[in-house]
């Protein structure tokens, strides 16, 4: 699943290559007819969607931003779209066409940028028509990706957005609040307290195993068993994790690419994640990553360094 620097690096691109453009319409092949709870006000229900292009069409967009994994796409009608790329979502920008015979869209063949045309780039299920002649597209293989439109005053009260804890590069986010909403935790393995949205938003798998990695601290230790050192480097390679994996462009060990649809290459840069039975790659420690579960979630961890 795209963390936070994958959709800082999506957020980036919509807004290098898109930002001030007036939508003129836009298209999916997600909605259905029949209302599924889970679905409801998102483009996956067809009356939602119906609304949503009569009401991004014609809008202009002033900006894209990031809450947590969400990029938030804010129009000037005083709306914002809200998309949560999910496992395997991603968004690009390209000249495109539609096959209507087939309902679906395919690069155009005078399109110079290359790398669109990767596989993994293939799967576009949400696609949003600019007037410049180019186009915004979602490509989403497993179709688990969320698409929907708020206020833009209401949307960091939404339930989507309402219960995300403080953003880990705010300036103002500080070790003390850090240290005080893992606390809150105590009992639980700090990998687990880490990937929960509400405490800190936008870490997951990836990153939360690269930094315990950088930390020195295991995946299935208590929070109540780190101690006052261990949360101030744990705050300070935090930041320096994720911004290591904005400044790489992401991470596409998986089927993430970024609004180019290139892959990022922070998966080239990995110390600890997937690299089970490896050597440490620490200098001076003789250890082997190792592989658990905490909380249903895979942990990758060195044996020797980690404690």
């Amino acid at each position: 699943m795209p963390e936070l620097p994958e959709v800082q690096t999506t957020v980036d691109g919509i807004n290098r290559r898109a930002k001030g453009q007036t939508i003129t319409d836009v298209w999916t092949d997600l909605a259905i007819p029949r209302p599924i709870k889970q679905f409801v006000s998102t483009l996956k229900d067809l009356a939602f969607y119906k609304r949503f292009k009569s009401l991004v069409s014609g809008a202009k967009i002033i900006k894209a931003s990031r809450r947590g994994k969400n990029i938030l796409i804010h129009l000037n009608n005083n709306h914002t779209i809200l998309i949560h790329m999910k496992m395997t979502g991603h968004m690009m920008y390209g000249v495109y066409d539609y096959d209507k015979k087939q309902n679906s869209w395919t690069v155009h063949k005078n399109e110079k940028n290359e790398a669109l045309r990767d596989p993994f780039n293939r799967f576009i299920h949400f696609v949003i028509s600019l007037k410049n002649g180019k186009y915004l597209v979602l490509s989403d293989t497993r179709k688990f990706a969320k698409v929907t439109l708020l206020k833009t005053s209401e949307i960091f009260d939404s339930h989507h957005l309402k219960n995300h804890g403080p953003e880990p590069l705010e300036e103002n986010f500080s070790l003390k609040e850090f240290a005080e909403r893992l606390r809150k935790h105590k009992n639980k393995p700090i990998k687990m307290v880490l990937l929960d949205h509400s405490v800190i938003a936008g870490i997951g798998n990836i990153y939360g195993d690269e930094l315990l990695w950088e930390a020195g601290i295991r995946p299935l230790r208590l929070v109540k068993d780190v101690s006052e050192k261990e949360f101030s480097l744990m705050f300070k390679v935090m930041k320096k994790v994720l911004l290591k994996g904005i400044d790489f462009g992401g991470d596409s060990m998986s089927d993430y690419r970024d609004i180019d649809g290139k892959r990022g290459s922070f998966q080239n840069a990995h110390n600890a994640y997937r690299l089970t039975g490896k050597p440490c790659k620490k200098k001076g420690c003789k250890g082997k990553i190792e592989r658990v579960v905490v909380g249903a979630r895979s942990a990758h961890f060195c044996n020797i360094h980690q404690r």
